[in-house]
Formats: structure tokens, C-alpha cells, sequence
């Protein structure tokens, strides 16, 4: 036993003076004064994106979309494709794909396909938006009819006869688009004036004339209404040189805001009720894309020498400085922007990665500034396109709530049409700022350098 205890010793005693050595052979290579060059696990890429790479996307996306909506009417009993229009058929609808034809999501999946085009130079894009805007527009006349001998008829009843500001504001703009572009030969003004119109005289409104709602609640405002409306109006000013539609559109983001701009956070609430003593301030973050988005939507084309010029340009400066202070590490912002307890929404980062690179790309807001937090909002986006050209992470569609629990457990579906818009809208616009800005990392930053 004795032995055996001097031999344990006799080992323990070797371990001892072999471990500094080995310790010694374990020493990280690098010096102190190096560490700052060490790369961090980001969880998206830190980086400016590559032009192949954000086209990539844009294809994806374009691909997807062209095979799931389809152009075709049917009969809504046998299911049967009506190829013969001399003869109404009173059972007549247009086929649905995945998504529809008609809805405001697809008026801005519109405005994304013409902008794609634009920046890449790839027909393809636009005559996506060509095909479906004459589809419809051919197809109009024809309905009109059905409606007639069938007034319960489904088919283009929201065009035909819209009734919500959903029906009418983005898809009216992108068609107005398409008009001044010229990418869309056919003529869309009758489909126009009659969103138009809608919109200018038939939307309920309060007495001070801002487009309102009476849900959930009488007198109602919803924060997304700025973009169910403002962006058509303006885009009648231009195409018409009417100003009444301009006085108008810069008339709604002034009541909107002084409603529901929270001036201390910079940001939007979502929904406002006239009759209520206190407001429970939810940040959706959805919404206040649509109000940014909005903002840019309306300096695009708003005069220069328009009197209300400076207050949009001044508010989206300020939201825009708010939005940018939720911003996650991630690139993503949350679905209520400041409760970081929410989930990470793929649409809402999407809008903010157009508005502010358009923003910066028109000159509104500081390159310096905005323009790494829009890289690194695009790179986020970007890992929510699929491989098939799916949106991933994008909140369905959205009601009005006071509680938090509605908006955290809103569902998040690759079927919700709210992200392809947006994420081609991005794509595209990022793909100018990084043509004319000049990104690159300094001291393991991204910067923008003259």
C-alpha cells in the first residue's frame, strides 16, 4: 500500500509541472491589441449586400408570384374556365390564386414589380404588373354586366363597387404608376377615377375631413389609413396637376399626426377613437410602415413649392430618427416596436428598408446616418425569402386592438400578402443606394464614405 501512495504522489507531481507547459501551448495566437479585429457572430450578415445577391431575391420573389396568380375567370359553380364573353355567364368570377388580384396588398406587390423593373432593368417585372392591370381592366366591362343580372355577384365587385379604402388607395396609386410610366398601354382611367372618386366623396370622414372608420369603435382612425389613401391622392395630383388632391393628402398626415404621433418616442400609435378620454398607445409596427412609407410616397411627388412640403418632410425626419431607435441587433424590428418581448416582423422591417433608402436616395435623410441601419434591415429581410421565393415571418392581416395580447399573438404565415410588396420594393430601392452610395466597413463598421 505504501508503494503504491509514493507512486500516486510521483504522478501527481509530473501532472504538476507538465500543465504550465501545456498551457503555455494553448495560448491564443492573437495579441491583446488585436481583438477588436476579431469577427463578432452576427446573427445576419454584417456586410454590404451584393448586387447579384439582392437581384437573386428579386427573382425569387418574381417566380414565386407569377406561377401562384393566375389570370383567368371561372365559373363559380362547375369551376370552368369562360374563355366565350359574348355571352354573360352569371356565375362568373375571377379564378383566385394564392393571392388575389385586387387587394391593396397587391397594389403595392404592383408598385414593387414596376420599381424591380426600374432597378434592374429586367422586363419581366413589369410586365407582371402589365399583364394583371389590362386583365383587369379588359375584364371590367364584362363584370359590370354580371353585376347587373346578378347583384350578388363576387366578380371584381371591389373594383367595381369598392367600399372600404382597402378596396381602392394602393392599387389606384400603382395603376396611376403604370398609366405615367407608360409600362401599362391600356387605358386604367375609368378604374382610376372611380377609386378616386371613392375615396375623395364616398369614404367616411370626420367633420375636419380625415379619413376615418366606425370600427371597431364610431369614429375610428386606423394609422394604416394614411396609405389606404394618401398615396392615391397624391398620385392624382401629379397625373392630373389638380392641387386639390395634393392639399388633400398633406391634409390627412397633418390630422393623423396630431392625433396619434407620439412626439416623446417618435412614433405612431395604431388606432385612435374620438370619444375616448385616454388612447392605449400600441406601436404596431406594421402601421407605422405604412405611415413612413406614406410620407415618402406623398414627397415623391409632392411640388416643391406645395406649402405643406416642410411639415412631411419634418415628420419624416422624426419618425424616422424614432423608428431607427427600436431597431434591433438583428437588423428586424419587433412587431410592437418598442416591447422587445414581441416577435421579429419580416414586413415592418421591409417597409422601413425601402422608406429609408429611398429616403436617403432623394436626399430627405443622412446617408451617413440611416444608411448602415438600412443595410443591415435589408440583410435581415433577406434571410426571410426562401428558396422558393416565400415570405417567412410576416404578420397576417391585422385589426385594431387595446390589449397587447392581440398584436403578440397575431399568427405569421409565408400566405400573408403583406410582405411581397414590400420585400420588392426594398430589394430595388436598395439596389440604388448601393449604386450611388458608397458603403463599405471601416474598423469593422459599416459606414458610408463620400
Amino acid at each position: 500500500m505504501k508503494k503504491i501512495n509514493q507512486i500516486y504522489f510521483i504522478s501527481l507531481l509530473c501532472l504538476a509541472v507538465t500543465l504550465p507547459s501545456l498551457a503555455q501551448q494553448k495560448k491564443p495566437s492573437l495579441h491583446s491589441e488585436m481583438l477588436h479585429t476579431a469577427q463578432p457572430d452576427y446573427p445576419v450578415a454584417y456586410t454590404t449586400p451584393k448586387v447579384e445577391e439582392v437581384t437573386q431575391v428579386l427573382n425569387r420573389v418574381h417566380k414565386y408570384l407569377d406561377a401562384v396568380t393566375p389570370m383567368k375567370v371561372i365559373s363559380n359553380t362547375t369551376k370552368k374556365e369562360i374563355t366565350n364573353f359574348s355571352k354573360i355567364d352569371t356565375s362568373a368570377v375571377v379564378e383566385r390564386g394564392t393571392f388575389s388580384l385586387t387587394s391593396y396588398e397587391w397594389g403595392v406587390t404592383y408598385s414593387g414589380m414596376l420599381a424591380a423593373s426600374e432597378a434592374t432593368g429586367d422586363e419581366r417585372f413589369n410586365d407582371y404588373t402589365r399583364k394583371r392591370m389590362t386583365f383587369l381592366a379588359d375584364k371590367v366591362p364584362y363584370f359590370k354586366e354580371v353585376l347587373k343580372q346578378n347583384p350578388k355577384s363576387k366578380g371584381l365587385r371591389q373594383v367595381i363597387l369598392p367600399h372600404a379604402l382597402d378596396d381602392c388607395g394602393a392599387v389606384c396609386s400603382a395603376m396611376i404608376k403604370a398609366t405615367r410610366s407608360n409600362v401599362v398601354k391600356t387605358d386604367l382611367r375609368p378604374l382610376i377615377d372611380n377609386y378616386i372618386n371613392y375615396i375623395s366623396t364616398k369614404e367616411f370622414r370626420f367633420s375636419d375631413g380625415t379619413l376615418a372608420r366606425n370600427r371597431p369603435q364610431a369614429n375610428t382612425l386606423w394609422l394604416d389609413d394614411l396609405f389606404m389613401g394618401v398615396p392615391a391622392l397624391a398620385q392624382m395630383g401629379k397625373l392630373t396637376g389638380d392641387n386639390r388632391y395634393f392639399d388633400d393628402a398633406v391634409k390627412q398626415i397633418s390630422q393623423f399626426s396630431k392625433r396619434m404621433f407620439n412626439s416623446q418616442k417618435n412614433i405612431f400609435m395604431h388606432g385612435w377613437v374620438a370619444d375616448m378620454e385616454t388612447h392605449p398607445e400600441f406601436h404596431w409596427a406594421r402601421a407605422n410602415g405604412w405611415a413612413v412609407l406614406t410620407m415618402v410616397e406623398l414627397l415623391d411627388v409632392l411640388p416643391e413649392n406645395h406649402a405643406g412640403r416642410a411639415e412631411v418632410l419634418s415628420l419624416l425626419k422624426a419618425h424616422a430618427k424614432g423608428l431607427a431607435s427600436y431597431q434591433t441587433g438583428s437588423g428586424f424590428w419587433h412587431q410592437l416596436l418598442d416591447r422587445s418581448d414581441s416577435y421579429l416582423e419580416t414586413s415592418a422591417t421591409a417597409i422601413y428598408a425601402y422608406s429609408f433608402a429611398r429616403a436617403i436616395n432623394k436626399g430627405w435623410l443622412d446617408a451617413k446616418a440611416y444608411g448602415p441601419a438600412t443595410l443591415l434591415a435589408w440583410n435581415a429581410v433577406a434571410t426571410k425569402v426562401n428558396a422558393g421565393g416565400q415570405v417567412e415571418g410576416v404578420c397576417v392581416g391585422t385589426g385594431m386592438a387595446f390589449d397587447p395580447a392581440f398584436y403578440y399573438y397575431r399568427p405569421v404565415n409565408v400566405l400573408a400578402a403583406h410582405g411581397y410588396g414590400p420585400v420588392l420594393l426594398a430589394g430595388a430601392e436598395m439596389l440604388k443606394l448601393m449604386k450611388s452610395g458608397k458603403y463599405s466597413m471601416n474598423d469593422s463598421a459599416l459606414q458610408y464614405n463620400k
